[in-house]
């Protein structure tokens, strides 16, 4: 039989293995599957085959034998799109401009599609194939934990909780204080007050930039909160889960701003009078 030199093989019953890989236009059956229960439990994920052609017996025994054709490679949140393939090409040995052309033809979601995870990357893998994995999988993760979180999926309404986390995830110091972040965005919101946030300035390939007055003056893009009321219309990077419950539930709170000090967490006030005080406060620690 002949066989690509990386194969997917899916976690369960050697029943359900064999059955996929029929699917897949292997050349097996049913009954194989008893052969291959004597041979012992098959490897999981993407294994490398090294050779492509050979005898059904070989390729039941290779199956239970070869190693892992696949390398790990973790997207963190808060990080943006853009960066992470850039990271992707680097460690991956891909082009760069294919996987962003693929990522805009793949989905129309300009930023946030990515669950931050740590993901198994099948080796020789190419550009298309690789970024239908990775969305196909967030997509699905993302659909369970709506469905497990607010009882349904509305593309729409997640897309709207996707954009408000993405300013919780840049701006929290820790998870414990994203339900804090997000009662300050409501908060704001519901007074007609700008965000003023800098975290929605990293977006894209300003990820790791740090925000100052000039770029504050000069960005003209619907991410600056401080020219423009509301939450950006599109997420400013791929967010956690913790944020994304934050943004669905937001702690209860009459806090209107937040400002870091000097052991890097934020300190929140409901008054302006009370944030300047703690904005000089860690000025002098400065």
């Amino acid at each position: 039989m002949v066989t690509p030199k990386v194969i997917y093989i899916p976690k369960g019953s050697i029943n359900k293995i064999i059955t996929q890989l029929e699917r897949e236009r292997f050349d097996l059956f049913k009954l194989d599957s008893f052969f291959l229960r004597f041979l012992g439990s098959p490897q999981t994920g993407w294994i490398e085959m090294s050779i492509t052609k050979m005898r059904k017996a070989d390729f039941l025994y290779k199956i239970t034998t070869a190693k892992s054709a696949s390398q790990t490679i973790t997207l963190i949140p808060g990080e943006t799109t853009y960066i992470f393939l850039q990271q992707l090409s680097k460690k991956l040995h891909l082009n760069f401009n294919i996987l962003q052309k693929e990522y805009k033809k793949q989905t129309y979601i300009k930023e946030g599609a990515f669950v931050p995870e740590t993901y198994k990357i099948p080796l020789e893998i190419n550009e298309k194939k690789l970024i239908y994995i990775l969305l196909s999988h967030s997509l699905h993760q993302m659909k369970q934990f709506s469905l497990k979180t607010l009882g349904f999926y509305d593309e729409q309404k997640w897309h709207k909780y996707l954009s408000i986390a993405s300013v919780i995830q840049k701006e929290s110091a820790n998870r414990n204080e994203m339900p804090l972040v997000s009662s300050v965005i409501y908060n704001r919101l519901k007074k007609g007050m700008k965000l003023q946030m800098d975290g929605t300035l990293n977006y894209g390939k300003y990820s790791h930039i740090k925000i100052k007055a000039k770029r504050i003056r000069e960005d003209s893009s619907s991410y600056n909160t401080y020219k423009y009321r509301g939450v950006p219309k599109y997420p400013v990077c791929n967010v956690g889960f913790d944020a994304i419950k934050s943004a669905i539930y937001p702690a209860k709170t009459n806090y209107l701003y937040f400002m870091k000090n000097k052991n890097g967490v934020h300190d929140f006030s409901c008054n302006y009078s009370t944030h300047l005080k703690n904005i000089n406060a860690t000025k002098r620690n400065k």
